[in-house]
């Protein structure tokens, strides 16, 4: 498309297919402006920020308000110098980001953030069941706000992008943080692997997904011994697929998994369930049989954990020990990496919100493209996510009926 100017961010996002060149050419005269609102996240623990500056930067070239909390970026590297010079708005006045018509925000709401918040409006952010409670969903449908949790979007092949993408990063870090746990001079000092005339450490993974694939890749580089199960024959046969080298993969029994666990150094847990709660399967007494000195890392722990003893801790005190066993229980690991897994935030929802500009607004951008629609669990009073109503014992409506009858 001639005419267009395309910075090195643009024509990145382009590449990828991300913001097509159509979207770059919507400009402030035919774009549906929308007033997004980005405010500072409540807890300490969480580093990322739902846009960069950027994003911001290209929201606004298309038409779109961005107003952004003092300070929201600093623990993403992002200073509110970079978002003003981005074209956003910064303020101390936490109630103006709440009278957006979009609020985006990383973590959960909370219902004192929940009390500022405007009726009728579109809330983005995680919905992990850990966060949420039965008064926040009711919070949430006394507002009547249209709330779309960032697990549950689906991209157009039915893939879960945000899950995959922070998967992806926890994946990378899985290694880095155990090396660092066991190296450490309380716990006697243990490299992984990759030293000449000294054994590697044995690690079992729990699951076969992006975590497992991206920690058995580096596994391998470190020449690591790796077992993994899963109860889906299917998803080991696919794993190995994509690893292209030998991996020893086993379906979960307890025989065959007690001996691994018990000869394990490293133990993760990165069993995702599609109900939202993940079920356990390493009971408190497998646990209290494990070697002295080894470490869990359930990264499933925003699901509940696949460990019984496992217990959620944050990135200021991550690890306690229980029966001689070190647990490591995060449930933001990429938030460890703030900037980065901003910056991957950030490409996922630039193109929803420069697409809602571009056919309208949010309802209307969501039958033209439903995998956002399938990331809504609460619109205008009503549980929409079947997950949602059994986790909290609410009743569940279609989203598509509901906007149906809407229009």
């Amino acid at each position: 498309m001639s005419g267009i100017d395309l910075n090195p961010f643009q024509e990145l996002l382009t590449q990828q297919g991300i913001a097509p060149l159509e979207a770059m050419a919507w400009n402030k005269q035919n774009a549906f402006s929308i007033r997004i609102g980005i405010p500072i996240e409540g807890s300490v623990h969480e580093n990322r920020v739902a846009l960069s500056p950027e994003a911001v930067k290209l929201l606004v070239l298309n038409g779109h308000e961005i107003i952004i909390e003092s300070n929201a970026g600093t623990r993403a590297g992002f200073s509110d110098v970079d978002y003003i010079m981005a074209g956003a708005s910064v303020t101390n006045d936490s109630d103006q980001i709440w009278q957006s018509e979009v609020v985006i925000k990383i973590a959960a709401p909370t219902l004192l953030e929940l009390e500022f918040c405007k009726p009728e409006i579109c809330l983005i952010s995680c919905a992990n069941y850990t966060s949420l409670n039965a008064k926040i969903i009711d919070k949430i449908n006394l507002k009547k706000l249209m709330a779309i949790g960032l697990e549950y979007v689906e991209d157009n092949s039915g893939g879960l992008p945000f899950v995959q993408m922070m998967a992806e990063i926890t994946g990378q870090l899985v290694l880095p943080i155990a090396c660092h746990i066991l190296s450490s001079q309380q716990i006697a000092g243990t490299l992984l692997g990759n030293v000449t005339g000294v054994p590697p450490i044995n690690l079992v993974l729990l699951g076969s997904g992006q975590v497992v694939e991206q920690v058995s890749k580096a596994a391998w580089q470190a020449g690591i011994q790796v077992q993994v199960f899963d109860k889906d024959i299917y998803k080991l046969q696919r794993l190995k697929q994509a690893l292209g080298f030998p991996i020893i993969t086993q379906v979960i029994d307890s025989e065959n998994l007690a001996f691994a666990l018990k000869n394990a150094q490293v133990i993760v847990g990165a069993l995702r369930s599609e109900s939202g709660v993940t079920t356990c399967i390493v009971t408190e007494e497998m646990v209290s049989n494990l070697n002295p000195g080894t470490l869990i890392m359930d990264v499933c722990i925003d699901q509940g954990g696949c460990f019984e003893t496992s217990e959620i801790t944050n990135l200021s005190n991550p690890i306690y020990t229980k029966y001689d066993i070190i647990h490591y229980c995060v449930p933001n690991i990429a938030s460890k990496v703030g900037k980065t897994s901003s910056l991957a935030i950030s490409n996922l929802l630039i193109s929803f919100l420069l697409k809602a500009g571009k056919t309208g607004g949010i309802e209307e951008m969501l039958w033209q493209g439903k995998s956002f629609m399938k990331g809504i669990y609460c619109y205008k009073g009503h549980v929409t996510q079947k997950n949602i109503g059994f986790l909290f014992n609410k009743p569940v409506k279609d989203i598509q009926l509901l906007l149906l009858s809407k229009g």
